[in-house]
C-alpha cells in the first residue's frame, strides 16, 4: 500500500495486522480518487471505520484541510499513527479511538461539518444507511458533500439517503464503490 498522489504520493503505508480489516487496494483507492477528485481545494474528511487511514490519508495527500479517522480497534489505531508518522504532517490527522456510531454525536457537539465521508465497514457490520442518516441529523454533513461508500458486492443502497443521491457504483469483484452526493435545493 502507498499514497498514490499529492503532496505525500509515493510514501508506503502499512496495513493494519491481522484479519479483521481489509485494505482498501490501490488500484480501487486510485479509482476511488480519480472519480471524486483527483484534487480538492481544502476541505474536512471523516472516515468513520478508518483501518489503516489511507483513505483520508490520500485525501488530505490531495488537497484536503484535515481528517477525523474513527476505528474502535487498537491494532487499526497504532497503525493509522504509524501511517500519518510517514506524512509528516500530523497536526493535519485527528485519530478517535471508539465506536464511530458513539463519536459522532460527540463531534455534532464541537460544530464540524464534513466536505468528503468514507464509509468502509467491516462486510458484516455493514449498516451505512442508518449511519448516513445519523450524519444528516446531527448537522455533520455539508450541503455538497461526497459520501464513499466501499461495501460487499451484496449490499444494495438505496438511490436518495435524505438529501443525498446516488451518484455512482462500480464494481471490483466482491467490492462495490458507491458514491453519494449532497443535492443542492434549486
Amino acid at each position: 500500500m502507498r499514497i498514490i498522489s499529492g503532496d505525500f504520493g509515493g510514501r508506503k503505508l502499512k496495513a493494519v495486522p491481522g484479519m479483521k480489516t481489509r485494505p482498501t487496494t490501490d488500484k480501487i483507492k486510485e479509482n476511488i480518487f480519480n472519480i471524486i477528485g483527483p484534487y480538492f481545494q481544502g476541505g474536512t474528511v471523516l472516515d468513520m471505520y478508518a483501518g489503516s487511514g489511507g483513505l483520508s490519508i490520500e485525501a488530505v495527500s490531495r488537497g484536503m484541510d484535515r481528517a477525523i479517522l474513527i476505528d474502535k480497534q487498537f491494532a487499526a489505531i497504532k497503525t493509522i499513527n504509524e501511517n500519518i508518522k510517514v506524512t509528516k504532517s500530523a497536526d493535519q490527522f485527528t485519530v478517535l479511538k471508539g465506536d464511530a456510531k458513539k463519536i459522532i454525536h460527540s463531534l455534532a457537539t464541537k460544530e464540524y461539518q464534513f466536505d468528503l465521508v468514507f464509509f468502509d465497514p467491516p462486510y458484516a457490520l455493514q449498516t451505512i444507511e442508518q449511519d448516513i442518516i445519523d450524519l444528516i441529523k446531527l448537522h455533520l454533513l455539508k450541503e455538497d458533500v461526497t459520501i464513499i461508500c466501499e461495501i460487499s458486492d451484496e449490499v444494495v443502497l438505496p438511490d436518495k439517503i435524505g438529501f443525498l443521491g446516488k451518484q455512482r457504483e462500480q464494481h471490483y469483484g466482491i467490492t462495490k464503490i458507491v458514491i453519494f452526493k449532497g443535492e443542492l435545493e434549486k
